[in-house]
């Protein structure tokens, strides 16, 4: 499971009405499809399933994929979104290498489709207010009404629109409206605005333009332009699928691409609605959009997360025309068999508890040899020192254990991972009754690999000299939400609708020195607390930052 390629993914609907395209010579071109994202905020793993779509079957057929920016809206879109998105595109490996492009360029076009629509008597300038657009409109079971300047000449719809063109208007004194049925059941049939007026300056055009189109009436022309075959797009966008044919049809566009659907992904535990993400990370609620607990491509790669497992995940879930729920726990899978064969195990105390081996020689210092990967035999192993005096988790000492607790507490023997068995005689406490350290003795005769027989012990923990280990900051991170009920409660604020255990920071983790100038992005197994990367946003040479990736325990093979 979780291959990179999967059959999920080669075989679907979308293949099917692909081929019946090809069959029936439905284009003369190669087939090619886009993802065409608004440069509003960064793509998180719902992009990455839709990306991943388009690029599969353009790959599939030898078509080719496009990477549009669908630039229209100067209120919103910022060059630091173009940015992130064409860089988390290539570190997906979906890169659409030159075909890269800008709905804003194709402005001078987008401009004379609308004066072609008027000349034809199917667009209009409306004076009416937004309010009044919207009360016209009509409702999901009443018919709207017509605006009263629906009727005005070509003649002047043409003068409007150009002097809508040249700034003479204020934003939102007119629009551009297509002309095609208010009582249609279809409300986006109901006359929609196709330009408005927006005084703004936008990234890439300036000042050029102070009017700009709509979505609906950019979307296919931007398709149409490009020579797109498939315009492959979520659920949502399937009652606008006759409003994108009714605006090509009218156009008169040869061989006209086809908008088809399938099902949006939707993650469990996560928030993906980019409003809420904008809430999230403008109210500093999350340390930016790459925050490592955001579903963002940036917070999975801060976090630790790898192209393969993300392509893995979306392969596996394959392609759905209704929107689907898909349980996190499967995504963390992916992860974990991409990370199993590839990644050290470590050993990495993240809350230290000092232990003195008081018959261990005092200035002696040991080599021990620990593989590196149990999964995998050709990683070797690796040489880690061993002391008098060592570190290990407080939660493997228990003064007064629980039934079942199989570590350490007094009178009982452990095995040291790759070391010795010990034995805790004494507990040393200050006045306050807190523990500073234990007091072991350890039997030189039981060192890992000696073949020892004599007796053995229920448990094995980890450890890090103290002499030798590097002091690092660890997050631990848990789901964002406390409760994904109340994502949608506007009677809570973000402070009660967050869990306030979702990232947990030690820091005064104690490593073994073979971590010493890990570099960023690089990823190991901590024996027994799960996979970590070097944070690359706040960890230097000096200060070691790691964030886990994701724990060893994997549910989702028993949900299956």
């Amino acid at each position: 499971m979780c291959n990179s390629i999967n059959e999920n993914i080669n075989s679907n609907f979308l293949h099917k009405i692909v081929n019946d395209d090809l069959d029936n010579n439905a284009y003369s071109r190669n087939i090619a499809t886009r993802f065409p994202p608004e440069p509003n905020g960064y793509l998180h793993i719902g992009s990455a399933y839709a990306i991943n779509i388009n690029y599969s079957i353009a790959q599939k057929y030898n078509g080719t994929f496009n990477l549009r920016f669908d630039d229209t809206n100067p209120l919103k879109e910022d060059i630091e979104y173009v940015n992130s998105i064409i860089a988390d595109i290539n570190w997906l490996g979906f890169s659409p290498k030159e075909r890269i492009f800008y709905g804003s360029d194709y402005s001078n076009t987008f401009y004379e489709c609308a004066v072609k629509l008027i000349k034809k008597g199917k667009a209009y300038v409306c004076d009416l207010t937004p309010d009044e657009t919207r009360e016209y409109r009509g409702t999901l079971t009443e018919p709207g009404k017509d605006s009263p300047y629906r009727n005005r000449s070509i003649e002047e719809n043409l003068d409007l629109f150009e002097r809508m063109k040249n700034g003479e208007f204020e934003n939102s004194a007119k629009t551009l409206r297509a002309k095609i049925d208010m009582s249609s059941p279809n409300i986006n049939f109901r006359d929609p605005v196709i330009y408005r007026i927006l005084h703004a300056s936008h990234y890439r055009t300036e000042d050029k333009w102070c009017i700009y189109p709509m979505y609906d009436f950019a979307h296919p022309l931007q398709d149409a332009i490009e020579g797109i075959t498939h315009s492959l797009c979520s659920m949502e966008f399937k009652d606008h699928r006759p409003l994108y044919e009714w605006f090509l049809n009218e156009l008169d566009f040869c061989e006209p691409p086809k908008q088809r659907e399938f099902g949006r992904l939707n993650l469990t535990g996560v928030v993906t609605s980019k409003r809420y993400l904008k809430e999230l990370v403008f109210g500093n609620y999350v340390d930016g959009w790459d925050d490592p607990r955001l579903p963002t491509i940036q917070g999975l790669r801060r976090r630790g997360f790898t192209p393969e497992s993300i392509k893995a995940f979306v392969n596996e879930i394959g392609v759905s025309k209704n929107q689907s729920t898909v349980d996190i726990s499967m995504l963390e899978h992916c992860l974990r068999e991409d990370l199993k064969p590839k990644v050290d195990s470590k050993m990495v105390v993240l809350d230290p508890l000092k232990v003195i081996i008081t018959n261990y020689p005092d200035n002696e210092v040991e080599m021990l040899e620990i593989e590196n990967n149990g999964q995998n035999p050709d990683s070797g192993t690796r040489k880690v020192p061993f002391s008098k005096v060592i570190y290990i988790e407080k939660e493997d000492f228990m003064e007064t254990p629980i039934k079942g607790f199989h570590r350490l507490y007094p009178g009982n023997e452990v095995r040291l991972k790759g070391a010795y068995f010990v034995k805790c005689n004494d507990v040393i406490k200050d006045d306050n009754d807190n523990i500073l350290e234990l007091h072991c003795t350890y039997d030189a005769e039981t060192k890992s690999g000696s073949g020892f027989t004599g007796r053995k012990v229920k448990g094995t923990i980890h450890w890090v000299s103290a002499s030798h280990g590097i002091k690092a900051q660890v997050n631990l991170y848990d789901k964002l939400l406390s409760d994904e009920g109340l994502l949608k409660d506007s009677s809570k604020g973000w402070d009660e609708k967050l869990n306030p255990k979702s990232l947990l920071i030690f820091k005064n983790s104690i490593l073994e020195p073979s971590l010493k100038g890990a570099p960023k992005e690089s990823k190991f197994q901590f024996i027994r607390h799960g996979y970590f990367c070097v944070d690359k946003k706040h960890s230097t040479d000096e200060n070691l930052v790691f964030n886990r990736i994701v724990s060893l325990k994997d549910s989702w093979k028993k949900k299956k």
